[in-house]
């Protein structure tokens, strides 16, 4: 199995972003994320074999219920790996310091939890983000950061996390289609 943990923001959440992104779209090249695909990434596995399904749930239930739930919005953006090669384009979270903290956690928790069960997770260093577009290339993207640096949507809270199976490729112009196998109240 292809999946990821993830913070999944209410639909009105995105839908306001993807309002203020819409009228802005047709002059950037970039591959769009759909509303109901932005999500924060916790921890992604790669590759979990089927049989240890069942245990990751146990754990990740475990994980979660030993977090507090975060209020947020999205703010702010970036990109990756840079602004002037970007590959990816990113929307950021308004977290104090404490809620970062809970939001790492919350990561660092999922991770473990595929790592103990023989997931093999991405080993990036997590930053708390959620890709808005993709670069066919890189690009000089400084000026996308600066709009999403003017751009804060409502506030939401951060009451759960998702266990999502990513079937490549069949969803909507062969972009994943994304599953919930499960989902875990945080606290």
């Amino acid at each position: 199995m292809r999946c990821f943990v993830a913070v999944q923001p209410p639909a009105e959440v995105t839908e306001h972003l993807d309002e203020f992104l819409e009228p802005r779209r047709a002059v950037a090249p970039f591959r769009w994320s759909a509303p109901e695909q932005v999500h924060l990434t916790l921890a992604f596995i790669a590759d979990l074999a089927e049989r240890h399904l069942d245990d990751l749930v146990e754990r990740l239930e475990h994980a979660a219920s030993c977090r507090r739930p975060v209020t947020t919005a999205i703010t702010g953006g970036g990109a990756f790996p840079h602004v002037v090669g970007a590959r990816v384009v990113w929307a950021g979270l308004a977290l104090d310091e404490d809620d970062a903290l809970e939001v790492r956690r919350m990561a660092d928790g999922a991770r473990a939890a595929a790592n103990r069960v023989g997931g093999k997770v991405d080993g990036q260093r997590f930053r708390p983000h959620l890709t808005v577009a993709r670069c066919g290339r890189p690009t000089e993207v400084t000026d996308w950061v600066r709009l999403l640096d003017a751009y804060r949507g409502p506030e939401w809270t951060i009451d759960s996390y998702a266990l999502v199976e990513s079937h490549l490729g069949e969803g909507p112009r062969r972009r994943p289609r994304y599953e919930v196998v499960a989902e875990f109240p945080v606290g």
